[in-house]
């Protein structure tokens, strides 16, 4: 729920509620007083009620704008009395202790009772005057003559009347308690879904101050503090990504320079001992010293090359180089790799070949240049660990329903169960006895780099001493 939507149902809350609950007191008060009761509130009664008291109001008004001299006429005095008539009320008026006008069927001691009530102002206690019950309404005059007066006017007497005040007090106080619960309630409601959001916020900007990037912030509350939630949460991944990424490039950096010193310590080494071999004389013919200067040119490449493949590697470890993706015929693209590399690997007495399996032509996404660099470390790879005589090293291509899988396989000496699991990591040889091997060790951790970034994926199979596959898997287009 939004909070715009919250806020309006509960302004609207604070008035449905209580005036639904009053309704309800107002009826079950009803109810009770006409059943136990026996008090008639219906709206006919209300309004005969009413009735009587706006005459009782219009005869007070209509002897107060008259003369005192007027009450004492006999006209007056019968039109009053006819217009109490009509609401069943009667009349009495009073001189001095004389009375001037009272209804035939009251006696001397009804008179008495009324002006007992009339005088002692107990005009909301009834007066029984034979069967019939009168409320009592008196109105003080003073004639010209200096005496003074009492008109009493009399009214039926019906209970309902206290009962419609009792109602009217009910229903007050019913709707004034209920709108307060009411308000405090929707408040503490309405704060309490903002105040703990806010504070699961406040809890989890502290943890990410302290530098806790793995403390996830939960989208709670309504529509606008959940999208806070998820900005926020969102900008805690993008965080702790790019901590992640620095650390990373930090590890890589601290990793670069340790491989640096550890790899090109040997060609470094050979190449100041054949420098000071030609310093000091120790080549002392031509053909010596060409020998020392070739020997040095190769390990001055050595050094280069490694170089160029740790920052190769880094760079791809942190996805800095842009991959150029085409869809390409699969089988087109080996067969001119086969044709690039066949020459350099038949002078180190390795036949290549190409094998492929492939029912029609399958185009997948390629980097050509990058997966050129990808069979390249392989093929160089298999030539470094391959047999003195009878190199062979075979390309196969086949297809899955939903990928193509390329195996590079060599008959050279094999790879160790164990060590299958890790040859593609950075700077890891099977055979840490063989140091004549020449290389940087991040060939095959370059090529699963390369391969992870074509969505795909790379892997080796050994065959015990008859040589080791390594095979790549790319989806179809």
């Amino acid at each position: 729920m939004d909070l715009k939507r919250r806020l309006s149902l509960a302004n609207a809350a604070t008035v449905i509620i209580p005036v639904v609950i009053t309704c309800i007191m107002a009826l079950a008060f009803i109810f009770i007083a006409g059943k136990l009761f026996h008090t008639d509130i219906s709206f006919a009664n209300y309004q005969r009620l009413s009735q009587i008291r706006l005459e009782l109001i219009n005869s007070e008004n209509s002897i107060l704008q008259q003369s005192p001299a007027m009450v004492e006429e006999k006209s007056f005095q019968n039109g009053l009395q006819a217009r109490l008539a009509a609401i069943g009320g009667e009349l009495i008026v009073v001189k001095a202790d004389n009375v001037l006008y009272a209804p035939q069927n009251f006696s001397k001691i009804d008179i008495a009772k009324v002006l007992e009530a009339g005088s002692l102002e107990q005009g909301n206690e009834p007066v029984v005057i034979g069967t019939m019950a009168y409320t009592v309404q008196a109105i003080t005059l003073n004639f010209k003559d200096g005496s003074h007066g009492l008109v009493l006017l009399l009214a039926p007497f019906d209970s309902a009347s206290k009962t419609f005040t009792s109602l009217l007090v009910v229903i007050g106080v019913t709707f004034f308690l209920t709108f307060v619960a009411t308000n405090l309630l929707v408040a503490y409601h309405f704060s309490r879904s903002m105040v703990v959001p806010l504070q699961k916020l406040q809890l989890a900007a502290a943890e990410i101050s302290r530098g806790n990037l793995a403390y996830a912030i939960a989208e709670d509350g309504d529509q606008e503090i959940q999208a806070l939630c998820r900005d926020l949460e969102l900008m805690r991944i993008k965080l702790k990504d790019s901590i992640h990424t620095q650390l990373k490039f930090e590890d890589n950096r601290k990793m670069l320079i340790s491989s640096i010193s550890h790899d090109l310590k040997t060609p470094v080494t050979s190449i100041k001992g054949y420098v000071e071999g030609i310093l000091d004389g120790v080549a002392n013919t031509p053909a010596k010293t060409e020998r020392y200067l070739h020997t040095i040119l190769t390990k001055a490449q050595q050094v280069d090359q490694m170089i160029d493949d740790l920052l190769l590697y880094a760079k791809l470890d942190l996805n800095q180089i842009p991959f150029n993706f085409e869809p390409t015929d699969i089988a087109e693209f080996l067969t001119q790799c086969v044709v690039e590399n066949e020459p350099e690997l038949a002078r180190s007495q390795i036949e290549l070949s190409m094998r492929n399996e492939l029912a029609q032509a399958c185009y997948v996404r390629l980097d050509r240049e990058r997966m050129n660099r990808v069979l390249m470390n392989i093929l160089d790879n298999s030539r470094k660990y391959m047999r003195e005589a009878e190199g062979a090293i075979a390309i196969m291509l086949r297809e899955t329903p939903t990928s193509i899988v390329i195996e590079v396989r060599d008959n050279g000496f094999g790879i160790k169960e164990l060590d299958l699991p890790h040859i593609f990591d950075r700077f890891y040889r099977a055979d840490t006895a063989r140091s004549e091997i020449k290389g940087s060790g991040l060939g095959l951790a370059i090529a699963q780099q390369v391969i992870v970034g074509h969505d795909g994926r790379i892997w080796a199979v050994g065959h015990g001493d008859a040589g080791t596959s390594v095979l790549i898997s790319l989806p179809k287009v």
